[in-house]
């Protein structure tokens, strides 16, 4: 069987690549594999014969690290090209042997038993990402931080319980404990809070079932799928998540590549134990990595007529993991799609919306996202991140109320805090040859011309270069972007075109522009940026583990490129300015986030003109 170019890698085809590095000479002993993933062709190469994988190859021996990219067809090494000062994600062996280094230090024993913390084995200890903050102890190591809780049993919920004040650095390039700092005692607080509610759990909430007797909609075959007059496919990457290939609607191309391209959550919180806390999950982490990619359930994470895909992720040594059901598809009735009574006629015509989804959740630490790509019957593309689990929490003195966390339990707070999510979205709106203008609309002052006092304009400007292109949302104009193909014009003499249309979550970095996080996170402070096209250009932020900053789209838009006309690439940032409430504990219900890419002349009229009625008789007149 033919293999298209873009499906995911199988899992022979990764072990067949680590065996090719391996038996090039390219790992080493003490070498470990960050990612291994196909290697995307070149745009307009999907039938390419020819498949690559690249291999992000770390030598933990040396802390060196390189990009290999191999030929499946020939099993041959095609290059070897050097990291030179970039960390790639922390591998989950280090993040394992950090627990243990740091349970069996004798500085961190000693500050548990000063809190009467002395079973260590009922101890959970949270790696995190330790940043760079340019202390010269710490620079050129590879270095977790690790917090602690206690834990009443195997299924307590331990962030109830911070150990509070107390803060392990690991060298994990020396597997060493490099400090433990004890910033003082905080009583631990005891009263547990898991999950279960106070008294019984309700009795009046009727079962919910969604079938489709006669099936549905939607077809997948391998890692395609289409729905409707939309047609794309779907894969899992190690670090951008759920990724979108090739989507077109109506046999015309609307995007070649949607996915992550970093994102940040960044704490506001200054006392010693946290004011270091900030995780990019994709960058440092991989959330589309074994264990943090979830296995999705029928019924509890998806509901209706499902269909699902595995993904296959490599592990550190390069064996190919398999995690069942990690990306659900089916649809879901959305409410009316478009309705009018004719009051003349007394006629009704009304049809009803439905929309495909596509959807994976990642489990990182305390938290969970889900991702969720939604397409629309009228070429309507949606996509939503859901944010819920466990804040991260600090213990605070009895009687204390703290500055820059709010208590949502006595004696816990948790932290005010940012998720800040950037999207790389490489449009090709019927073609690669596109432009990109702001709109926003204005009120006029009264004048002759505008004697009532109420007109509104809509203005256009053309975002020619990259340092025009960088913007910030502003909802009180309406601000949107418009991506067209001024090569191809709709029935109004208009270029055809999609506007992205950014939700109520049009957050941006709020820390200080001397902050460390302001400098490693630079794509935050901006909601949009521009690229033209480049293979290379797909991380926001470069490589972020350890970095000092300026990687990324600071780096990438320097040059302040032309972007008319040409195959640009748009990154959106969006996300969540988080003050917990009492009401996000123990568990945090789902909070949203997202934008909306909508058809805005692409087609010449309507495109959901065509879905039929309902078949039961009274949502037409000629029914």
């Amino acid at each position: 069987m033919t293999v298209h170019a873009l499906e995911p890698l199988s899992p022979e085809e990764i072990k067949a690549a680590a065996a090719i590095v391996k038996d090039g000479g390219l790992l080493g002993e003490h070498g470990r594999f960050s990612s291994i993933t196909l290697l995307e062709p070149p745009k307009g190469e999907s039938s390419a014969p020819a498949r690559h994988a690249v291999a992000l190859v770390y030598d933990r021996s040396t802390g060196s690290a390189s990009s290999v990219v191999v030929s499946l067809s020939e099993a041959s090494v095609v290059s070897s090209t050097p990291i030179p000062g970039s960390q790639p994600a922390y591998l989950l062996e280090e993040m394992a042997e950090c627990i243990g280094l740091v349970k069996s230090d004798a500085r961190w024993q000693e500050a548990l038993r000063k809190r009467g913390v002395d079973d260590f084995d009922a101890v959970q200890c949270d790696p995190w990402p330790a940043g760079n903050f340019g202390d010269p102890d710490e620079d050129g190591r590879r270095l977790l931080r690790v917090v602690s809780y206690v834990r009443h049993s195997d299924t307590d919920n331990g962030y109830a319980h911070p150990i509070e004040g107390v803060v392990a650095t690991v060298d994990v390039g020396h597997q060493e404990v490099l400090r433990v700092e004890d910033h003082g005692v905080v009583p631990v607080p005891e009263r547990c809070y898991n999950y279960t509610p106070d008294g019984q759990m309700r009795t009046d909430l009727k079962p919910l079932e969604i079938t489709q007797p006669s099936g549905t909609s939607f077809t997948v075959d391998r890692n395609e799928i289409a729905w409707q007059k939309w047609r794309f496919r779907v894969s899992m990457h190690p670090l951008d998540g759920l990724v979108l290939h090739t989507v077109t609607v109506d046999g015309r191309s609307v995007l070649h590549r949607a996915g992550l391209g970093e994102m940040v959550v960044p704490y506001g919180e200054t006392s010693p134990g946290h004011r270091w806390k900030n995780a990019f999950d994709s960058g440092e982490l991989g959330l589309g990595r074994f264990p943090f990619l979830n296995s999705l359930e029928l019924g509890c994470d998806c509901l209706g007529e499902i269909v699902y895909l595995d993904a296959v992720i490599a592990n550190d040594q390069g064996d190919p993991v398999t995690i069942n059901n990690a990306i659900c598809i089916h649809e879901e009735d959305y409410g009316i799609l478009w309705k009018h009574f004719d009051s003349h006629s007394f006629t009704t015509e009304v049809r009803r919306s439905r929309r495909l989804v596509v959807s994976s959740i990642h489990t990182v630490g305390n938290y969970e996202y889900g991702f969720y790509w939604y397409f629309y019957l009228d070429g309507t593309l949606q996509l939503e991140v859901k944010l819920t689990g466990v804040l991260q929490t600090m213990g605070v003195p009895p009687g204390e109320t703290p500055v820059h966390s709010t208590l949502v339990a006595p004696q816990i707070g948790a932290p005010v805090h940012q998720h800040l999510f950037c999207f790389r979205i490489d449009f090709d709106i019927d073609g690669v040859e596109n432009s990109v203008y702001e709109t926003e609309l204005s009120g006029l002052p009264r004048s002759d011309e505008n004697p009532y006092g109420n007109a509104l304009v809509p203005s256009t400007r053309l975002l020619a270069t990259e340092s025009e292109a960088q913007r910030l949302a502003d909802p009180t104009r309406g601000r949107q972007w418009r991506v067209v193909n001024p090569n191809r014009l709709n029935a109004v003499g208009q270029p055809t075109g999609y506007r992205l249309v950014p939700g109520a979550s049009a957050a941006v970095l709020l820390a200080s522009e001397e902050s460390a996080v302001h400098r490693r996170a630079t794509f935050a402070t901006k909601n949009l940026w521009v690229t033209p096209y480049a293979a290379d250009e797909a991380r926001a932020a470069g490589y972020p583990n350890l970095s000092a900053g300026g990687e990324g789209l600071p780096a990438f838009t320097a040059a302040d490129r032309p972007l008319e006309n040409t195959d640009v690439v748009v990154w959106y940032t969006f996300g969540v300015n988080h003050v917990p409430r009492p009401e996000d504990w123990p568990v945090m219900p789902v909070e949203y986030a997202g934008f909306t890419l909508q058809p805005f002349g692409f087609f010449d009229q309507n495109s959901a003109l065509d879905v039929p009625p309902s078949t039961n008789g009274h949502c037409s007149s000629s029914s």
